[in-house]
């Protein structure tokens, strides 16, 4: 009896399983991330000219944005500042972050990206921000929008546990 029960409980797992690691697998062959799910490359979307201020997305939640190597897409938080448009990528120091937070480890290689916003597709390119007086005003602005969420201290970008970028046009 408790050995039938087992084998139910393992097949049930063993399912569910598999079916995570083909939706996983799937996605990355789907136009865009999905909420927090990583996805493939963008199929949609129309080219845009660089915006000279970023100001309009101040209250926005998330952007979509691509890597080029690997040609994978997934959702981030954004802040403004000055115009300037930032995104982060906190928990860099966790076995959590390790896991889950692999893009940012891209963008030694090649920091080029294409942001999908509102149909829109903007070829740039981030560079990380490990100190200066942009900082606390960006940290500030995300904290606002998000709470803390670990992005608290200047000290939190300079130990490297949070990763800072500002989005750049290509150059």
């Amino acid at each position: 009896m408790v050995g039938s029960i087992l084998k139910w409980v393992g097949i049930v797992v063993l399912v569910i399983v598999l079916a995570i690691s083909l939706f996983l697998f799937s996605m990355r062959f789907a136009d865009g991330p999905r909420g927090i799910i990583a996805g493939g490359p963008f199929k949609t979307g129309e080219p845009a000219a660089t915006p000279e201020n970023w100001s309009s997305l101040k209250d926005r939640d998330t952007i979509e944005f691509q890597t080029m190597e690997p040609a994978r897409s997934r959702t981030v938080w954004l802040a403004t500042h000055e115009g300037r448009l930032f995104l982060v990528s906190g928990y860099m120091k966790t076995i959590y972050g390790a896991v889950w937070k692999q893009w940012p480890h891209y963008m030694d290689a090649d920091n080029r990206i294409v942001l999908r916003i509102d149909g829109k597709l903007y070829d740039q390119a981030l560079e990380r921000i490990m100190g200066g007086p942009d900082v606390v005003p960006v940290l500030q602005e995300f904290q606002r929008k998000y709470g803390s969420g670990g992005i608290a201290t200047e000290a939190t970008v300079t130990s490297g546990e949070v990763w800072l970028y500002e989005v750049r046009p290509r150059s």
